[in-house]
């Protein structure tokens, strides 16, 4: 088992699909054979055909739902915590009242960046995160969320991970190599994350020498490369910590939580379109104990769950995020620019540095290799076959790009 020194603390994670061709987890969850699930019928079925057949129906109908436990690595009051309540609703609603999620706020059982091994040992049966939380464990969780950029963007990314060998990896990491008794699954492809808060508007690497900023995974790697002291806080902790003087500048993820944090009141310059997190997906995160011990359709819900509110939540947070970066601008007097070129090429280098060190780690290579591979030949589709929105924005919309 390998565990990497990083002052984050730990969460984690872990891979399945059960679609009809089956997969190694589709293995692992169908033949393990002392659930509790498959012990009970078992012993139903030992009782003779008739007894069962009259026992199984109340049973069934009588039984009170099976409570989930699940915290979120974020504040009660983040639009995080929106989206979680999105896919709690729907997983409520599509088992009939089978299932009842508990959904709990960071802090309420375990830290923010304890929820991987809260989930592992069956404190918590559930847990929604990402996994740059547990990138204390390995420097790979950050490969499935905010890996170098390659040239594709979280929908590309969030591809591979389903598509592209991304789950097969993540088992073998989560399982195999850290030997973690959990599942989990990947949903709404975020938004590039943006370069991030500071105090006076940065367009050079000189400029961001010596700043103390706030980031998580190897984005932290990254910006230590560009010359910047780098502090990994949860999203709770960041604006105290600016206003402390921990940190000159931060970034977290989106306008939506940014303004709920108060970002506004300590920083006015808000800087967008990095490369440091341009892959990030959330993490679905259940015991595997737990998991296996409900029946198949439940966890069918669970599941494919995840998929339903990944859309609702790409709805609700083009919906938000785009309300409250206006908001940001004209409510609070913050002014938003995009993250100069000189820097964004300062990225692209230090990521050229770090990838021949990340690539000793043989796990790391391998997931590396298939990232590449996956996206040179389907981000040639996609860059090919996207029209120029900017032309077509700027037809209608003149003017507003030029900030």
């Amino acid at each position: 088992m390998q565990w990497e020194n990083n002052t984050m603390m730990n969460t984690t994670d872990a891979s399945l699909d059960t679609k009809p061709e089956q997969t190694t987890a589709d293995t692992d969850i169908r033949t393990k054979s002392t659930s509790r699930r498959q012990f009970l019928k078992g012993g139903l079925l030992a009782t003779g055909g008739v007894a069962a057949s009259t026992l199984a129906a109340p049973a069934v109908l009588g039984q009170s739902p099976i409570v989930i436990k699940m915290q979120t690595s974020w504040p009660s009051g983040d639009i995080w915590m929106d989206f979680a309540r999105e896919y709690v609703d729907r997983v409520n609603r599509m088992s009939g009242g089978r299932l009842r999620i508990d959904l709990l706020p960071a802090g309420a059982v375990v830290g923010a960046f304890q929820v991987l091994d809260a989930v592992n040992d069956g404190i918590l049966d559930a847990a929604h995160t990402v996994p740059v939380y547990w990138y204390g464990k390995h420097k790979a969780a950050s490969l499935f969320g905010t890996g170098p950029v390659w040239g594709g963007d979280a929908t590309t990314m969030l591809g591979w991970f389903y598509q592209g060998g991304g789950k097969e990896l993540y088992r073998e990491l989560t399982q195999d190599i850290l030997g973690l008794d959990v599942y989990g699954f990947y949903g709404f492809p975020m938004p590039a994350q943006p370069f991030g808060w500071f105090k006076e508007p940065v367009t050079t690497i000189d400029e961001v020498q010596g700043l103390k900023y706030r980031t998580v995974g190897l984005a932290a790697d990254l910006m230590q490369e560009l010359g910047m002291s780098v502090t990994q806080l949860p999203g709770g902790e960041i604006v105290p910590a600016m206003e402390r003087g921990v940190i000159d500048a931060f970034e977290f993820n989106n306008p939506s939580s940014d303004l709920r944090f108060g970002a506004q009141d300590v920083a006015k310059n808000y800087i967008l379109s990095s490369y440091h997190q341009a892959s990030e997906s959330f993490e679905f995160m259940f015991n595997r104990d737990f998991f296996d011990d409900l029946d198949e359709d439940l966890q069918a819900i669970l599941q494919y769950g995840v998929e339903a509110a990944s859309t609702s939540n790409t709805a609700l947070a083009l919906d938000q995020y785009s309300k409250d970066l206006r908001a940001l601008q004209e409510e609070h007097g913050v002014t938003v620019h995009r993250t100069s070129q000189e820097i964004l090429d300062a990225e692209l280098q230090a990521w050229d540095k770090l990838i021949p060190q990340l690539e000793e780690d043989d796990f790391m290579k391998r997931c590396m290799d298939s990232q590449r591979e996956w996206v040179d030949r389907v981000v040639f589709y996609e860059l090919m076959n996207k029209p120029d929105l900017a032309l077509a924005y700027e037809h209608y919309f003149p003017g507003k790009l030029k900030l």
